[in-house]
Order: C-alpha cells, then sequence, then structure tokens
C-alpha cells in the first residue's frame, strides 16, 4: 500500500531522533537545525522540527499543495509521536528549466507513544528555484515538493528508500 504526502504524517505518528554517524548525546531536547542548503539538510531540519514539536516549522519546509493538508491535520498527525529515526540515501538531481529537482531516498522508523515501531521506506522531492530567476517576492527557498512513503517489511537497518524513475505521483 503506497501512502502519499497527505497521509504520511498521520502514519508516522512520531517526533524524531536523526540518524548520524555523529555520536550520540544525552537525552533531552534535539539541538536547532533548520538548513534549507541541500534536500539532506532539508528532510533533516523537517524530522528535527518534529523531534522538536515545532510541528509549524516542520510544515513550512513543504511546497503549498505538496500534499501536507491543513496545518490542523499535519499537527494532529503527531498527536502520539515519541520518536522517528531517519535513514536518507544518496541524493538524485535534475534540472529543470531553471530549477533543480532533487530526489531523496528515505528510510523512516516511527516510534509511538507506546513503543511500537513501523518502518516505512520511499521517497522524499525537493525543488530549489535558481535565486537569479527569482525577481519579485516572496522568495522562494528549497522546498519539499512531493513525499511518497509506504509500509517496509524489513527492519530498519536492512531497509532502503526507493525514489522511482520519473516522477512519485
Amino acid at each position: 500500500m503506497m501512502i502519499e504526502s497527505k497521509t504520511i504524517f498521520a502514519a508516522l505518528s512520531a517526533a524524531c531522533l536523526v540518524t548520524s554517524a555523529a555520536p550520540a548525546v544525552a537525552a533531552g531536547p534535539a539541538k536547532y537545525l533548520d538548513n534549507r542548503s541541500t534536500a539532506v539538510t532539508l528532510v533533516r531540519s523537517l524530522y528535527n522540527a518534529v523531534n522538536r514539536h515545532e510541528y509549524l516549522r516542520a510544515w513550512g519546509y513543504f511546497a503549498e499543495g505538496a500534499g501536507q493538508g491543513s496545518f490542523e491535520t499535519f499537527a494532529k498527525g503527531y498527536e502520539t509521536t515519541k520518536k522517528v529515526r531517519v535513514k536518507l540515501g544518496k541524493p538524485i538531481e535534475e534540472g529543470a528549466a531553471g530549477s533543480i529537482y532533487t530526489k531523496l531516498p528515505v528510510v523512516i522508523q516511527a516510534t509511538d507513544n507506546n513503543g511500537r515501531k513501523t518502518v516505512f521506506s520511499g521517497c522524499y522531492e525537493t525543488r530549489f528555484v535558481q535565486p537569479a530567476n527569482q525577481a519579485t517576492p516572496p522568495f522562494t527557498p528549497l522546498q519539499i515538493v512531493e513525499a511518497k512513503l509506504e509500509p517496509a517489511t524489513t527492519p530498519f537497518k536492512k531497509t532502503q528508500g526507493n525514489c522511482p524513475q520519473g516522477g512519485l505521483g
């Protein structure tokens, strides 16, 4: 079963712990991360916001019409959130008429408040409109334009994200 942008948030229903090669740190709120420089740092920032329960910031990383639904729906999807681990694959970039689209394979392990873990795999797609092509306000930063995840049958460590050729839709 395929889960699209508008239902990803309710399905995950978990805050985030972004995996990295960095050493473990003491428990507590995650250090603030808000970086739209690359698709990788954007998705890390998204889950950092979720982990910190900053749902408006998380919702703001999506382009209008990207399928994330209303803010209220988005935030409600995280009511039972405890944590999410995320594993990111190698970004795949392609240019198109003044924009750069990047597909980013993703694996997510969501843990709810009861300790139940669910693994999803799929892809986020971002769009970067070249700043030189933006002459009137508002400025459009790097944004998530589409996301598609599906439940995985393998454990988090063995699961790989997958971005289909062509579009996610």
